[in-house]
């Protein structure tokens, strides 16, 4: 799957200038490095001009503007300043969505974003698709520097010109998969019939504000699991729900064990699948645990 561009836009990831921290809201449109547009929003949360933003990555079908997103932001912004952003082909933003795959460019632009204005701490937070999209971005934008590892490849293109500015300090993933292609629930049968099939995509586009893109991936990306052991030794939170609907918790197990011992997992005890299912409290202990640890 790829995305073509996307129209005119007012910033791309790698701006050789830097902009002052804004100290209220702000509405920006964001250009990715492979030219999709990518509408995002800043708001300095209740410490304004601190060092530390956290990014939030939504769910498939979700949006910046929606009730369940902005909820998780306002939580997170009661201890730092958060940057929310619609991937590709979901509400405002240009371009049609791979599920997961080229969205790694969108989450590079809104860290890089931050890190423009003036933020010099990222904390990734990402749910559902935008949880194994934070992985992704992770294995390649690390604290190390040192590029993609093997079967990461494919994911590298231009963004290296921007490694420095789109890297990541801390990474909270919720309620992602560990594998492509996952059809054990029902949930995800359905997903998939939405994604592959001509009539799934319209309800997509007309039900759920979602333009998915038609091609199969090619070549496959490096999935959730595989990207994990190339994230170390930048700090990971797993966050999964013991009654996910959609990813039992053979997932988030996979994901922990293959970081050897580097990720930190949480299970929570009834506890559904992404934001919608995210209770308040979650969210705080999210939000302290990503200042606590970006360095």
């Amino acid at each position: 799957m790829s995305s073509g561009p996307a129209g005119q836009v007012t910033r791309s990831f790698n701006s050789p200038h830097r902009e002052t921290t804004p100290r209220t809201s702000v509405r920006r449109s964001l250009r990715t490095v492979d030219g999709v547009t990518i509408d995002a929003a800043y708001d300095p949360g209740e410490r304004p001009g601190g060092d530390l933003a956290f990014i939030l990555a939504h769910g498939f079908t979700g949006d910046l503007d929606r009730p369940h997103v902005r909820r998780a932001a306002g939580v997170l912004g009661r201890g730092a300043a958060v940057v929310t952003f619609s991937f590709r082909g979901h509400g405002a933003s240009g371009g049609r969505s791979t599920v997961g795959d080229r969205e790694v460019h969108d989450l590079a632009a809104a860290v890089a974003w931050a890190r423009e204005v003036g933020h010099t701490r990222i904390v990734t937070v990402g749910f559902s698709m935008g949880g194994s999209v934070v992985l992704r971005h992770a294995a390649l934008y690390g604290k190390t520097g040192s590029g993609p590892g093997p079967g990461l490849a494919e994911a590298a293109g231009p963004e290296s010109e921007g490694r420095a500015e789109a890297r990541t300090d801390a990474v909270v993933s919720v309620s992602s998969p560990a594998r492509w292609y996952y059809r054990g629930t029902a949930p995800m049968r359905r997903l998939h019939w939405l994604v592959t099939r001509p009539e799934g995509r319209i309800v997509g586009r007309l039900g759920l504000r979602t333009r998915i893109h038609h091609r199969e991936w090619d070549p496959v990306p490096a999935s959730p699991v595989e990207c994990v052991p190339y994230i170390a030794p930048t700090p990971l939170l797993i966050v999964h729900g013991d009654r996910d609907g959609y990813f039992p918790v053979d997932h988030p197990k996979m994901l922990a064990e293959a970081s050897d011992g580097h990720a930190e997992l949480w299970l929570e005890h009834g506890m559904g699948h992404a934001e919608n299912a995210a209770p308040d409290d979650l969210l705080g202990r999210i939000a302290d645990w990503g200042v606590a640890h970006a360095g």
